[in-house]
């Protein structure tokens, strides 16, 4: 009788596995990039702790929800005003000295928040004035961030590069926003803000460190109001980044603002306290996290675009989901596709831009981007104050979803259009996510 051996696993199955991965973290061969993805990780722990503990503490000083819409559009509607200056700071300074500058100014700003709210000295109006100044620094420190990532990965690594720095963002939102709950509920918001200001350490020394050569500043002889007029033309002309852009907009007006509404489901609706708030907002960064790692494998650009449509109306569909419950574990398990296909839509988003736009106009156009999708949620977090007022927070989120869902359906019925205009952008640029622009003229980015 023969002698029979156990089947040996084919090793096809691991070697892709590890094929993937290698994929999935691309980006971090580079050694700048690994000192900024491990510098900013540590800092937006702070920062997401830094937010929970606001939130928390305007609503435990006035129990409104008028104010926190207010707090919430006093620190994003300098992104909005502001934006376009920071664009124009991007292209013509060095953007590792800007970012460097504007991450100095935030920790000094958290400083003097946390020493306020510690010496029993904080009032609201103080609160609105340091989350003013705060987004004032944004306003500079976003266009500036975003245009400098390019640097760090090369063209190539792009999409990976936006997608790791997603889900570093996201990973920061989970643990964060549970130690905050902690914290708050134990000892106070004070020593949130303190964190905050410490963790800007970080990324501070990861950002001195790095051995990059001076951004190249095109010489120019042009005003600074016709350099920030033509970053206008060119989105305005540009009929793919105008259709992201107005997309973005309308979500961040409308559906975007359920974050600030998050501590009345927590205290109201849910029954519950900081703590309750830190594990909601904590389930939106696990899922916020898993939507970016499915990006962090995709090597291609093909198909984002209709990924965008897909996952906006799908985050409308969580979002209303979310309202109707009244269940703390089912809110929190709805609050995970919610975090997941809101950051699938926006880090698609910043990926098929940047693939767009030259260079020379990269700061500008992620301005553009930081005011539809950052300036806009102010706007949008002062109606659903006043809204949630009125029909209270479970119909405001409900009907945010709702816009949502629509804006997703106009974009999808002019993805045709989107998609001619859209190859011919990245074919200009020599990006198409890894693949040789030859082969990608005879594909649909969508």
């Amino acid at each position: 009788m023969a002698e029979t051996h156990p089947t040996r696993p084919s090793p096809a199955p691991v070697l892709e596995n590890r094929s993937r991965l290698r994929d999935m973290v691309r980006s971090l061969k580079h050694r700048n990039f690994q000192l900024f993805f491990s510098g900013q990780m540590i800092s937006l722990v702070g920062t997401w702790m830094d937010n929970i503990a606001e939130a928390w503490l305007v609503y435990r000083l006035t129990g409104s929800s008028v104010l926190l819409g207010t707090v919430a559009f006093a620190g994003q509607i300098p992104i909005f005003l502001l934006g376009p200056l920071g664009g124009l700071v991007a292209d013509r300074f060095d953007r590792r000295s800007v970012v460097v500058a504007t991450q100095v100014s935030s920790m000094i700003l958290a400083g003097i928040l946390s020493f306020l709210t510690l010496t029993k000295r904080i009032t609201v109006g103080e609160l609105i004035l340091i989350a003013t100044l705060m987004g004032v620094v944004n306003a500079f420190d976003v266009p500036a961030r975003q245009s400098f990532l390019v640097e760090l990965v090369g063209r190539e690594n792009l999409m990976n590069g936006i997608a790791l720095n997603s889900s570093m963002f996201n990973s920061a939102r989970i643990i964060g926003p549970s130690i905050a709950g902690i914290l708050v509920a134990s000892i106070g918001e004070g020593w949130c803000f303190f964190a905050n200001s410490v963790s800007y350490i970080a990324v501070i020394a990861g950002l001195l460190m790095m051995r990059v050569p001076r951004s190249a500043i095109e010489a120019h002889d042009a005003s600074p109001l016709e350099h920030i007029l033509e970053g206008f033309r060119f989105v305005r002309h540009a009929v793919p980044i105008r259709a992201l852009l107005t997309l973005t907009a309308v979500v961040s007006i409308v559906a975007l603002p359920y974050s600030v509404l998050m501590p009345i489901f927590a205290a109201r609706v849910l029954h519950g306290n900081a703590r309750t708030l830190g594990v909601l907002m904590g389930a939106t960064g696990l899922g916020a996290l898993i939507g970016a790692l499915s990006l962090a494998s995709r090597t291609r650009v093909q198909g984002l675009a209709r990924l965008v449509a897909i996952s906006c109306a799908s985050f409308g569909v969580s979002l209303i989901l979310f309202s109707i419950s009244r269940s703390y574990f089912l809110s929190t398990i709805l609050l995970v596709p919610v975090g997941c296909f809101i950051m699938v839509q926006m880090a698609a988003t910043n990926t098929l831009i940047q693939s767009m736009v030259p260079d020379r106009l990269r700061g500008r156009t992620m301005a553009l981007y930081s005011m539809m999708f950052l300036g806009m949620a102010p706007i949008g977090a002062l109606l659903s104050g006043i809204i949630a007022q009125h029909i209270g927070a479970p119909w405001t989120v409900a009907i945010g979803g709702i816009g949502a869902i629509t804006g997703a359906a106009i974009f999808a019925r002019h993805l045709p259009k989107i998609r001619v205009h859209a190859r011919e952008l990245i074919i200009a640029q020599g990006l198409a996510g890894g693949e040789p622009a030859q082969e990608l003229s005879a594909r649909s980015v969508s």
